[in-house]
């Protein structure tokens, strides 16, 4: 794929959009023109892909050019020349950022109505109506979580960078131990140490910490002793005083114990994630989570039975091998669970993954998981789920999106902050992400 730049310099816009919408290598060749007359900025795009070309034109008025308002026009024009090269009309229309949500958080914090705000998505970045209003749902979540939040408010997130073994997909920060864990006891005691010069600064500090979140990684791949002194070390460094939420992600079943379970009740965690990511063998032992059907299910009791009241679990739709029977099997497994949280990913495969060098994986484009994503929506609100956060990634299959559902008043509410942007996040341990909010 070529993009010429005639005009403007704004690349990165049209970069992304351009990336969404045509799978890696494939024969296109973009010009995108912004001409800058008295009244008009107008933008060009024209698209050829396989010897056939299609031009689009989006106007601005000059005296309304923001940066925003800018590359709107840009995207707006790739997106409907390119349009008509696509098999059908993507999902989420123009938008190529990872927070759609940004743009209906934001016209009802400004006094839009719902409708308003839904009629953005549609007739301005051509969202379909069904993601449209997906994108509202979560906002509603997340402006009633920032009503509840006091200015100094703040998070903190700690990273514990191990795993059992290393899952096909998984491009995160993270060291396969197996059997060889030398390296986590050096860790822990530095990561200590970094909790206790973050817990000094924001005890010098007006800020209360709202949320933990415990990731990774794999956190439960510490042993139980290990788990209890860092967790005591979190409850004597960290004023917790105004904590609304204490997740633990879990995340892979053979890590859990009840001993660690009991460990993490005990320092007050609140929410917990156990992930089997599919509940079909095949595709488990495909991706290489290397653990059993059994196995999650026997977890997920032990999280059940330790009196941490808040379960969540992951699913992920377009997995390598799976087909819509197998995930909506799986959905319905879950369903069936009722945990209080439950996320859907869709399947996206990272640079550093494994697997981004295997033939005719990192490629795929469609298949099955739009009717996955599709079924999980709709599954989740017969069951009484509202969707409370949702973001999107570079490279998912069809171009999906990830959601979090929950039960009413369970919604994860670090999900919320860490992606909406609602207020600081401080970090702690390798892989950890930081955000300084204004």
């Amino acid at each position: 794929m070529n993009l010429t730049l005639i005009g403007h310099d704004d690349r990165y816009a049209v970069e992304q959009l351009q990336m969404a919408l045509f799978p890696e290598g494939a024969d296109v060749e973009a010009v995108s023109t912004l001409h800058r007359g008295k009244t008009w900025l107008t933008a060009t795009a024209k698209i050829t892909k396989n010897g056939v070309t299609h031009t689009a034109v989006k106007r601005l008025r000059a005296a309304e050019e923001t940066v925003r308002l800018r590359r709107r026009a840009l995207q707006q024009s790739y997106y409907l020349a390119a349009l008509p090269h696509l098999a059908k009309a993507p999902a989420w229309g123009a938008l190529s950022g990872v927070r759609p949500t940004k743009i209906t958080t934001k016209a009802l914090l400004e006094g839009a109505s719902q409708r308003e705000a839904v009629k953005l998505m549609t007739d301005t970045y051509f969202v379909t109506p069904q993601r449209a209003q997906l994108s509202l749902d979560c906002s509603k979540a997340t402006v009633e979580a920032a009503s509840k939040l006091d200015p100094d408010d703040v998070s903190l997130y700690v990273g514990i960078p191990f795993c059992p073994t290393r899952c096909a997909y998984c491009s995160f920060v993270s060291r396969t131990i197996g059997k060889r864990t030398e390296l986590m006891e050096p860790y822990l005691e530095a990561l200590l140490q970094e909790i206790a010069v973050t817990g000094q600064l924001l005890a010098n500090s007006p800020y209360h910490v709202r949320t933990i979140y415990i990731g990774g990684g794999t956190p439960t791949t510490l042993s139980a002793e290990q788990m209890e002194r860092l967790l005591s070390f979190i409850q004597s460094n960290v004023n917790t005083a105004a904590l609304a939420e204490f997740t633990l992600e879990a995340g892979r079943p053979d890590t859990i114990t009840e001993e660690k379970l009991a460990v993490a009740k005990k320092y007050g965690v609140t929410r917990i994630s156990v992930n089997p990511q599919t509940l079909n063998q095949g595709v488990l032992d495909a991706i290489g989570r290397r653990h059993s059907v059994d196995d999650f299910f026997r977890a997920y009791d032990i999280v059940k039975n330790s009196g941490i009241e808040n379960i969540n679990t992951d699913l992920i739709a377009g997995l390598p091998g799976d087909t819509f029977t197998r995930f909506a099997e799986s959905m319905d497994g879950i369903l069936a669970l009722r945990p209080e949280n439950i996320t859907v990913h869709t399947f996206c495969v990272k640079k550093s993954a494994t697997w981004r060098h295997s033939a005719g994986i990192y490629s795929i484009h469609g298949g099955d998981a739009g009717k996955c994503v599709d079924y999980s929506q709709i599954k989740t609100e017969q069951a009484g789920y509202i969707p409370y956060y949702m973001y999107r990634q570079k490279n998912t299959v069809g171009n999906y999106e990830n959601v979090g559902f929950s039960k009413p008043s369970y919604e994860g509410l670090y999900n919320i902050y860490m992606m909406e942007e609602i207020h600081s996040i401080f970090a702690a341990g390798a892989g950890a992400v930081g955000k300084l909010v204004d």
